[in-house]
């Protein structure tokens, strides 16, 4: 190999390692510098998780769903909604559906308990179970309930809180989104920020 074919392979080597220097600084730095800018000045609350403040501490995200049980234990809170079952136990890094399918006897026989329990524990027949309120969805920390699940824990609510079920009725109707542009999705209610509005509305008797 002659000077020449050593000088044109360093030329061609230098080159190369110049683009990739670039390329580093431009994808690696700039890019993401930019659009965390952005998405921190346009974008803020979103971009860092949606999180919900009370009382100066973080208490959870807009959108993630979490239990509401009585403190220490296993069992629901009567005071607040309670959201839909979660195969994980609503940890975000767990995520997924307990994978068995509609016709699997497992999944009918933990469906027809779970509807018991939930109508016996705000006393409504079987039959006013929406299906949101037996089964999870396929997060397992969908943070939503539909309006429908909301109305049939609007008595048990109002009751544990020493409010009128037309107060906490109200709260759900405050509360409850349209579908998305208005014709994407279902109605749906946001289990944190209702309970939150609960929690103030009950402090205030």
């Amino acid at each position: 190999m002659n000077n020449s074919s050593f000088v044109n392979m360093g030329r061609v080597t230098w080159a190369a390692l110049r683009m990739l220097l670039v390329l580093t600084v431009v994808t690696g730095i700039v890019y993401p510098l930019v659009v965390t800018g952005i998405g921190q000045a346009a974008f803020h609350d979103k971009a860092n998780g949606s999180i919900v403040k009370a009382d100066g501490k973080e208490i959870g995200s807009k959108l993630i769903g979490q239990s509401w049980n009585l403190p220490g234990t296993d069992e629901p809170d009567p005071k607040f909604f309670q959201g839909r079952p979660s195969n994980s136990g609503y940890d975000p890094l767990a995520t997924g559906s307990s994978q068995l399918g509609a016709s699997d006897p497992t999944l009918v026989k933990n469906v027809k308990a779970v509807k018991k329990q939930v109508a016996a524990f705000n006393g409504v027949p079987e039959s006013k179970v929406p299906a949101d309120a037996v089964t999870g969805s396929a997060s397992a920390i969908d943070p939503h309930i539909s309006p429908e699940y909301a109305d049939i824990q609007v008595g048990r609510v109002a009751e544990a809180n020493g409010l009128s079920v037309a107060e906490v009725r109200e709260l759900v109707d405050n509360h409850t989104d349209g579908r998305t542009l208005g014709f994407m999705g279902e109605p749906h209610v946001n289990v944190l920020e209702l309970n939150l509005a609960l929690r103030d509305l009950a402090a205030k008797q």
